[in-house]
């Protein structure tokens, strides 16, 4: 190799070097660009429908923002934190109810039955872990100043980017060579449409399945429905592995007062969730990007050991926009355009490829 192409191949290593060790600033600075994309949304319905200027509509999109996060923690807040409260002191008694029930079963099964797996020995080491892990986690959001500094981070940055998004968007492009700058701003442009369908589609759905959880804990009976309804809500964010989560706590808390009450609440959320992938998201999401759900559980936990807690949160739209630069660079733009036999080729394939993609867009930008 030349000395150009080994100072470029530190370059590029050193890069990526720097990026993985700053993944969480820029796991952050990716949360701002989500938020920031759907409240433009919110800021283009004003500067159209109202014929407001855009410093003002970005004003009363602020308005209307902060004034939706404090009725959230004055009205909802409160009464979340002390349902869940008592979730959290009633969680053990369910596990011992369950454990219980399972060994009254087991006592029941005629001698040629099956052996019923040690699932009594299994939970009989959950309550205190569950004591020991959801019973931190109001002190673990009292205690974590950092968290609200990276909240209030990702809400600067947000405004930051609303108020003149369009310097940083060319600034990003920049980094690329100029006969591909156009590609990539089609590429940003669809991935703009797809985290506003994303993020549209999936406070839709998490109300939905949040009121219909209410509504049918509340006809079952169940125990503190609002703290179950809220979280049914706010796991829903989190595809495959939240609507699992979410049907724990309501179960073993009807199982205090019979197996048959937890058997229904089970039917419940699963009908809820049937009704959530198969009438739900295919009408409000008709033209998000779809995933394959494989790709979408691997992505889960690859974003969650690798960030963790936000990144499993931010798994489902960082999945979209690198479905997006995979499909339209890697294939679209490499793999389809790489027709020759390498065997037979004199010249290297990359610089085929560079060359067969930059003739094109030369063409278009002389045009």
């Amino acid at each position: 190799m030349k000395l150009g192409q080994w100072l470029g191949f530190w370059g590029i290593a050193i890069s990526c070097f720097i990026l993985w060790q700053i993944r969480g600033l820029l796991l952050l600075v990716f949360a701002a660009i989500v938020l920031a994309t759907a409240l433009n949304g919110l800021v283009n319905w004003f500067q159209h429908q109202l014929k407001m200027k855009r410093s003002w509509a970005i004003s009363l999109t602020a308005g209307l923002s902060l004034s939706t996060v404090i009725l959230f923690f004055i009205l909802i807040v409160p009464s979340f934190v002390r349902e869940f409260q008592q979730l959290i002191e009633l969680l053990p008694r369910g596990f011992n109810e369950m454990r219980d029930w399972t060994n009254q079963l087991k006592a029941q099964l005629p001698p040629w039955s099956p052996p019923i797996p040690p699932i009594a020995q299994l939970l009989k080491g959950l309550p205190p872990l569950t004591t020991q892990v959801f019973g931190n986690f109001f002190a673990f959001f009292n205690n974590a100043f950092g968290v609200v500094l990276q909240i209030l981070f990702i809400f600067v940055l947000t405004f930051l980017f609303l108020s003149d998004p369009q310097p940083y968007r060319h600034m990003f492009i920049r980094l690329f060579p100029s006969f591909y700058r156009r590609r990539i701003e089609g590429i940003l442009g669809q991935c703009e449409v797809a985290l506003d369908n994303w993020f549209g589609g999936i406070i839709i759905s998490s109300a939905g399945v949040a009121l219909l959880s209410g509504v049918g804990l509340t006809i079952l009976g169940v125990r503190l429905v609002f703290a179950h309804s809220l979280l049914a809500g706010c796991l829903n964010l989190i595809p495959n592995i939240g609507p699992v989560l979410s049907v724990i706590f309501p179960a073993t808390i009807a199982l205090l007062d019979s197996p048959i009450k937890a058997g229904w609440v089970i039917v419940l959320y699963f009908v809820i969730q049937q009704l959530e992938s198969y009438a739900i998201t295919p009408t409000i999401m008709a033209q998000q990007v779809s995933l394959l759900p494989a790709v979408t559980i691997l992505a889960q936990i690859f974003f969650a050991t690798t960030f963790g807690f936000l990144g499993l949160l931010l798994a489902l739209p960082l999945t979209v926009v690198t479905r997006i630069w995979i499909e339209e660079i890697l294939i679209n733009d490499i793999l389809d355009r790489w027709d020759g036999d390498p065997l037979n080729s004199k010249e290297a394939p990359a610089l085929q490829l560079l060359s067969q993609t930059q003739s094109p867009m030369n063409e278009s930008n002389s045009q």
